[in-house]
């Protein structure tokens, strides 16, 4: 790699952790690419050279969010006994958790919006589904008799329904919840979804079913 290409490698990254800190101070709103040349010492328009535009800029910070939500998530996994139900549990809590340490990061992951006629890249889809495995994981060895489609609908049920709590909780309005009621909340919603879950396909597999 020649030296031109190594400070430009450096200052992309710059770029991307100088947004990442911004996000993460003032929230997505806040972003501005002037103040981020500032930063990194470059020229405003020397931004685009780094990046395509600021959806590219964003969504490579929310990689970045993502890729520390899922070693999060993959602590969270082996941290406890290994049934699946407490496993879910385990895993909805340290999305929680993550949520509430790092708000502005998280919010962005939701918050932005591309334009209408722009698709999300493959590398920015896949960063997102790699981490419905946490949950589909202990799905699959919950019920077996599954398909992988009927998995991921599940998989992505549970996640709304989690996240829709954390996102009410975490909302610094009159709905906000104390974090310790929040986390006993979502753990009381993931075994009561679990539970109605098993005890549906076993009354379903039942012989007077049939």
């Amino acid at each position: 790699m020649t030296k031109a290409l190594e400070r430009r490698e450096k200052l992309r990254t710059d770029l991307i952790l100088a947004a990442e800190r911004m996000i993460a101070s003032r929230g997505l709103a806040g972003l501005k690419t002037r103040d981020l040349a500032r930063e990194i010492g470059c020229a405003n328009g020397a931004v685009y050279n780094l990046v395509a535009d600021v959806d590219e800029l964003i969504l490579r910070v929310g990689s970045r969010t993502l890729l520390r939500l899922d070693e999060v998530l993959s602590a969270a996994e082996s941290a406890g006994e290994p049934s699946p139900q407490e496993t879910l549990v385990r895993i909805a809590l340290a999305y929680c958790d993550f949520a509430a340490e790092n708000l502005e990061l998280w919010r962005a992951l939701f918050e932005h919006r591309m334009e209408a006629d722009k698709a999300l890249p493959d590398w920015s889809i896949n960063d997102q589904l790699q981490l419905f495995r946490h949950i589909y994981q202990p799905l699959a060895m919950l019920f077996p008799e599954r398909s992988r489609e009927e998995l991921g609908i599940t998989a992505r049920s549970l996640f709304s329904a989690v996240h829709g709590m954390v996102a009410l909780g975490l909302e610094q309005k009159l709905v906000a919840v104390p974090l310790p009621a929040l986390r006993r909340e979502i753990a009381d919603l993931v075994r009561a979804m679990v539970h109605g879950l098993v005890a549906r396909d076993a009354k379903a597999e039942s012989p007077g079913r049939r």
